[in-house]
């Protein structure tokens, strides 16, 4: 996210939601802006709003859902399903890549909903718990989103199988603690893509990395994470926001089933040297 979130979340008012104890803070419009849903390439479909990405897998054994965006997200992403030909209820298993309200704020009710697995990166399995309270930058003594029970807590490397579908965890910490990408192959017909679901390291906190006393390891997580990234080999990349991935120049409502839009090995690079670029510059600072 470009924009910095602190201080997007500061300026705006909230929303009561599901009980006096829970407020979800209003996000920016395309975070809410329904979008068409498509298929990316082979099994493998985006299902989120304009901005916030939730992607389906679709399997044999059931599906896996990818994110659920603003807790008001919950019937936009049952409709895009539902007009892809799918079933929510088919859902199995549930993951997130960061654990912040605009990622995960539909996540509790679908998982009731669905009665799928919810499966968590152990860095950010306090905050999931608590609904954001503890989190490092936003946690407030109200929550920001529903609590979500854990099914199954994830380690870096981690393969979540399903229905002939294996997608490895990759732990990229600094955004939230548990922020995490994830890299699976999908088979086109005689094709085969190594799909990344990058989530990018974008610096939340305003305060100096040695002032954020509730994560101390914060600076050497966003090196690592920075690291990481660049080492990975892929076909195809997304992100968790569409925006970071250039979504709406690859691919607008209508266009024809094109898998290849999605390569852009320099897009990935030059996203990855934006986060570095802050980092390095937030470094300096300290």
């Amino acid at each position: 996210m470009k924009r910095n979130l602190l201080t997007l979340l500061l300026a705006l008012p909230v929303l009561t939601l599901f009980a006096q104890n829970v407020r979800e803070p209003k996000g920016q419009a395309e975070w809410s802006k329904p979008y068409q849903p498509f298929r990316i390439a082979g099994n493998l479909y985006y299902v989120g709003t304009y901005d916030l990405a939730s992607y389906l897998i679709v399997t044999p054994q059931g599906n896996i859902l990818i994110n659920t965006g603003l807790a008001s997200s919950e019937s936009q992403i049952k409709k895009n399903i539902q007009t892809l030909g799918f079933k929510l209820s088919d859902t199995k298993i549930l993951l997130t890549t960061q654990a912040h309200f605009d990622h995960l704020g539909a996540m509790a009710a679908i998982k009731k909903q669905t009665k799928a697995k919810f499966y968590v990166d152990e860095g950010d399995k306090e905050v999931v718990l608590d609904g954001g309270k503890s989190d490092y930058a936003f946690g407030t003594k109200v929550s920001s989103f529903a609590p979500v029970a854990i099914d199954k807590v994830l380690h870096d490397g981690d393969i979540i199988s399903l229905g002939g579908m294996d997608l490895k965890m990759l732990h990229h910490p600094g955004h939230t603690k548990g922020s995490c990408s994830f890299l699976f192959d999908v088979k086109d017909g005689a094709k085969t893509y190594k799909v990344l679901i990058a989530n990018f390291p974008s610096i939340v906190t305003e305060k100096k990395f040695s002032e954020v006393t509730k994560y101390p390891d914060i600076a050497n997580d966003y090196a690592y994470t920075l690291i990481s990234l660049k080492q990975q080999s892929f076909d195809l990349w997304l992100a968790s926001h569409a925006s970071q991935f250039g979504l709406h120049e690859k691919h607008k409502p209508g266009d024809a089933y094109n898998p290849a839009a999605f390569k852009d090995y320099d897009g990935y690079r030059k996203a990855v040297k934006y986060w570095e670029d802050a980092y390095n510059a937030k470094i300096a600072k300290e």
